[in-house]
């Protein structure tokens, strides 16, 4: 098998330059990729960088080599066509079928999955004709990552900022392994927790957990690459922000669960990966807690936390919405997790076992998925994207059709 084959579509930005980091990216892992800058983008970045950089021809002409028809023939043979930077001109264009370039004929012809990635003013984005054409793009499977916060051109800051491209490549690369051109969490918006909650003690002590968030991480590119609308609500994490994504983030149980609540209110799926605290202390000390020679520490009474999972299950904020819970167990691992399900009331449950050295910090993981319909489907050792793909298998299933 081949190398597989990425057309890398550049409009006229100026986060073009930022395309250089993801070409060598997608060229450095094995990927054939062909350049398709649009004219206004040679502006930014020229023609021979692409050249350079790529190993392959860069044009933005459908009159160049036309004896090998290449608005058509480039997008016929790629494996994946993704757009960075996806300016409002190249949305609007794509999502009405015009074809005055090559890219916009490329993007045509193609019929593998579609990245775009946007980047432009905050005023841009936010305008209706943005949001109908990215709704439109989105509708057809096309995945449109949700650009990000941050600075832009001049003195200006807010929602427009091309994503990081190594979180590009991230998505890119998801895409690229299922190699299904639907996306099928398209129209989609999905809740993910991630991490571990820390509960004060006093202004340096908490109560806290070994998770790192990479499962929850992991949960949230794979949405954006099947293409859903992701809000992550992120505890104590020092991950990268995930590109395309929303991050909220918390500290303790109580912030955790404030701010589910009311990112599930809209939520198709609600996923609950964090490792939410059970309990917190029951009196918080202003002041640092001192030790006193020959002394025992006073004893930490602890309260309970409220169960954020058993609560979205009971009252689900929409009709069909999907809840799924994570159980993390050190011993008697299926039985415990049949008894959480139940508990619990959520649709799925993926139980894993724990400790010092398993799961926690990881890259990898394996589970089993318990369903409320009594399916038990085990995901074997693997990378946690793999756990993740398996996740939204299962969700995918369990949706309600949507009302028009």
């Amino acid at each position: 098998m081949g190398k597989p084959k990425v057309v890398l579509g550049v409009s006229g930005g100026i986060a073009a330059y930022k395309a250089c980091e993801l070409l060598r990216r997608l060229t450095e892992s094995g990927h054939d990729v062909r350049v398709v800058p649009t004219a206004a983008s040679l502006n930014f970045v020229g023609e021979a960088t692409w050249a350079a950089l790529s190993g392959n021809p860069a044009s933005t002409e459908v009159w160049e080599t036309v004896h090998e028809v290449p608005h058509v023939r480039i997008g016929q043979g790629a494996d994946l066509v993704v757009v960075a930077p996806a300016t409002a001109d190249m949305l609007a264009k794509a999502a009405h079928g015009l074809a005055d370039d090559l890219l916009t004929n490329t993007l045509l012809t193609a019929r593998c999955p579609v990245v775009f990635a946007p980047a432009m003013h905050t005023e841009m984005w936010e305008h209706p004709a943005t949001q109908e054409n990215v709704a439109t793009l989105r509708r057809r499977g096309a995945v449109v990552i949700e650009p990000a916060v941050g600075r832009l051109t001049g003195k200006d800051t807010g929602k427009g900022r091309l994503p990081d491209p190594e979180e590009i490549f991230e998505v890119c690369r998801q895409v690229l392994r299922r190699r299904v051109a639907e996306a099928d969490l398209a129209g989609r918006h999905v809740v993910i927790s991630a991490g571990g909650t820390r509960e004060p003690l006093d202004p340096v002590r908490f109560l806290g957990n070994r998770s790192s968030g990479k499962q929850g991480y992991a949960l949230a590119r794979t949405a954006v690459a099947r293409g859903a609308r992701v809000t992550l609500i992120a505890a104590n994490t020092a991950l990268a922000d995930p590109a395309g994504v929303d991050v909220v983030r918390v500290g303790t149980a109580v912030q955790l669960r404030e701010a589910v609540l009311k990112a599930a209110s809209d939520a198709d799926v609600v996923v609950m990966a964090a490792a939410v605290a059970d309990f917190r202390p029951a009196e918080y000390a202003g002041g640092k807690i001192k030790k006193k020679d020959g002394e025992d520490p006073a004893p930490v009474a602890l309260v309970r936390n409220p169960d954020v999972l058993a609560e979205i299950s009971a009252d689900r904020a929409r009709e069909g919405q999907v809840i799924v819970g994570f159980a993390a167990e050190t011993d008697h691992v299926l039985d415990n997790g049949r008894a959480k399900l139940r508990r619990k009331g959520c649709d799925l449950l993926v139980v894993n076992e724990v400790g010092e050295t398993q799961t926690f910090g990881s890259e990898e993981n394996e589970a089993i998925i318990l369903a409320s319909d009594g399916s038990e489907i085990p995901v074997p050792y693997g990378p946690k994207e793999a756990l993740a793909e398996a996740i939204w298998d299962q969700v995918t299933q369990r949706y309600t059709p949507r009302r028009a």
